[in-house]
């Protein structure tokens, strides 16, 4: 087997999904994060309720810090080094770490800025999200460009997400539903216009941090959301990440990519399998594996 590490983003979250993980050495991430960042980050994977996790600046740094935990208990247990990793939107920094490109404090820190930045960006800039399943790309494209939404993620086949103002969300359902097929148009609960210009105030605060950080170069190649591409040069990593915050994920090319650079098996690390459901709906030719507790890996690795 060829291995991929992928890594989902927000809307993964699960009150309490930390505590299984309590007696693993890899735990420690989780007080190293509360020294780092100064507040108790701990508690929010440990007692955090699900509307405290709906909040981008908690929800952000919680996800990146129990990925990383599920990562190191991957390692230890003598999980499969990775030919390739992805992260879907704010995965990608799970998966740079998973590649080596960046530390966990750098990684932390980046996550940070980016947290509270978007978290800004969604108050001066009101929107919000919706999944179009059923829907074709093309006709979602189409609806978008008559209503002014945006496609924020392209997820899988029959599964494209919006994103925008309300009324342009509103206008996006009428269209879609007036061109009748079964598909529907379902809102989601992020309170924010993520991967579309509502966060361009977002990005000059976190291009300083990306500026200020060193990346790594990697063996292992990265896929980007933004191009969904293999990344191997630490270079090429503070545009990529600009250009994140603004641009559609691209998910189901990424599965692609995957499959094209000869990934055989993809694993999950993180809080609710997520991203192993996109590639399932995208390519059923790929092994996938969900890893969310401690009897998951070692079934994963069985």
């Amino acid at each position: 087997m060829t291995t991929a590490l992928v890594f989902a983003g927000q809307g993964s979250q699960r009150e309490g999904m930390a505590l299984p993980w309590q007696g693993h050495p890899s735990f420690a991430r989780w007080e190293e994060a509360s020294d780092l960042l100064g507040f108790d980050v701990a508690r929010l994977g440990t007692s955090a309720t699900a509307e405290e996790l709906r909040e981008p600046a908690a929800c952000q740094v919680a996800l990146f810090v129990h990925a990383v935990v599920l990562l190191e208990a991957w390692q230890a247990a003598g999980g499969t080094a990775p030919s390739a990793t992805a992260g879907h939107s704010l995965g990608e920094y799970d998966a740079l770490v998973a590649a080596g490109a960046l530390d966990f404090a750098a990684a932390l820190g980046l996550v940070d800025v980016r947290a509270r930045a978007t978290e800004r960006a969604a108050t001066a800039h009101p929107g919000g999200m919706v999944a179009c399943l059923g829907h074709e790309r093309e006709a979602v494209e189409e609806a978008c460009a008559a209503t002014g939404a945006h496609v924020a993620n392209d997820n899988a086949p029959g599964q494209v997400v919006c994103a925008g103002a309300p009324e342009s969300l509103e206008a996006l359902r009428e269209e879609l539903t007036s061109a009748g097929g079964r598909g529907k148009v379902v809102e989601l609960e992020v309170g924010a216009a993520y991967h579309s210009p509502h966060m361009a105030s977002a990005v000059e605060e976190l291009g300083v941090a990306l500026d200020a950080t060193a990346f790594a170069d990697t063996t292992t190649p990265v896929i980007a959301n933004v191009d969904a591409a293999p990344h191997t040069a630490g270079g090429d990593w503070p545009s990529l990440l600009r250009r994140q915050v603004v641009s559609p994920v691209r998910w189901r090319e990424t599965v692609g990519a995957l499959a094209a650079a000869g990934v055989t098996d993809v694993v999950e690390l993180g809080a609710s399998p997520v991203v192993t459901g996109l590639v399932k709906r995208t390519d059923r030719g790929l092994g996938r594996h969900a890893v969310t507790t401690p009897a998951e890996l070692e079934e994963a690795l069985a």
